[in-house]
């Protein structure tokens, strides 16, 4: 493809990302208002999974062709980008607090979650049966949520300010949500598509590519769907997709991919991206779990230290 049809590719993709993020958003606030579901908890299941659906693809594609290892780098990767890159952009556009109590339990949930893959490096591998149990555990907690939700009554979400959105008929919300979904795929490939031929023709390496469009890539639809629920004045719903998409990273996507084949991991993933991955999220969680907001410096330190993080994976040998 010439540069021209590379750089509409980038464009379009650039367009459905955000269009998709803008109608994700609106059908599941819009459903969570009508089933008296909190936006967090929306945020955390239905817009927290869908936006890792790249995340998935490319895992499970990996496994198919051979090459499992290359989950472990999506989902660490992602992980990180999710908190640091994720975060900090939400937290420029609107400060993010955790409803009291609300989001504590997630948080442990994902704190758990990404230590379980800690015994599973020092081992070597994750084989079939671990994967079987992290896809049980997921399926634990999706019913622990939706229980939790179906026998309490929906309490607003302070940190999302007043309920401005007008509730649509529950076929449009469907509609919204899946359109929204299938856009961001779509959107996703184009971009990493458009931008990885236009980095290769202007003699970047493959490498390089890799490690910057592809990976940032996977994790666009998070971006755009927290930068749009932030704008829209629902930061709950952004705080909840980074969680929720965290959580189903660890359990559904390196479950899934190890079902398939066992997934070997990588020993600079021991003493590096995985520590690193444990601490970030600590942090985070420690933070939001203290009643602290993250405002627009926390915001531009998370982004800094995601920089930082980029250049050190540039400057070491792999």
């Amino acid at each position: 493809m010439g540069f021209w049809t590379d750089l509409l590719l980038v464009l379009l993709g650039m367009g459905l990302l955000f269009g998709g993020g803008e109608f994700l958003v609106r059908g599941a606030v819009s459903a969570a208002r009508r089933f008296g579901v909190s936006e967090l908890v929306i945020g955390l299941t239905i817009v927290g999974f869908a936006t890792s659906t790249p995340e998935l693809l490319v895992s499970v594609q990996a496994a198919l062709k051979g090459s499992p290892e290359i989950a472990i780098g999506n989902v660490v990767g992602s992980n990180i980008a999710n908190i640091l890159l994720i975060g900090g952009f939400t937290a420029l556009i609107a400060s993010m607090v955790a409803p009291d109590g609300e989001l504590k339990r997630d948080l442990r949930v994902m704190l758990a979650s990404s230590a379980l893959i800690l015994p599973a490096a020092a081992w070597g591998a994750i084989p079939r049966l671990g994967g079987l149990l992290l896809v049980a555990l997921l399926a634990v907690y999706l019913y622990a949520h939706f229980r939790a939700a179906r026998h309490a009554n929906a309490k607003p979400d302070s940190a999302d300010g007043p309920d401005t959105t007008a509730m649509d008929p529950l076929w449009r919300s469907v509609a919204l949500v899946i359109g929204g979904i299938v856009m961001l795929v779509l959107g996703a490939d184009w971009l990493v598509d458009g931008a990885s031929s236009i980095a290769r023709a202007a003699g970047i390496s493959d490498a390089v590519v890799g490690l910057t469009v592809v990976a940032i890539g996977t994790s666009l639809p998070e971006l755009a769907t927290s930068i749009v629920a932030a704008w829209r004045g629902r930061p709950g719903v952004a705080l909840g997709n980074v969680v929720g998409s965290n959580i189903f990273n660890v359990l559904g996507i390196l479950g899934a991919t190890a079902i398939i084949a066992p997934l070997p991991i990588a020993t600079r993933f021991l003493w590096f991206d995985l520590p690193l991955m444990m601490a970030i999220s600590i942090g985070f969680a420690a933070v939001l779990t203290a009643g602290d907001r993250l405002g627009k410096t926390a915001g531009g330190l998370m982004l800094a230290g995601y920089a930082v993080y980029t250049a050190v994976l540039f400057l070491t040998p792999m």
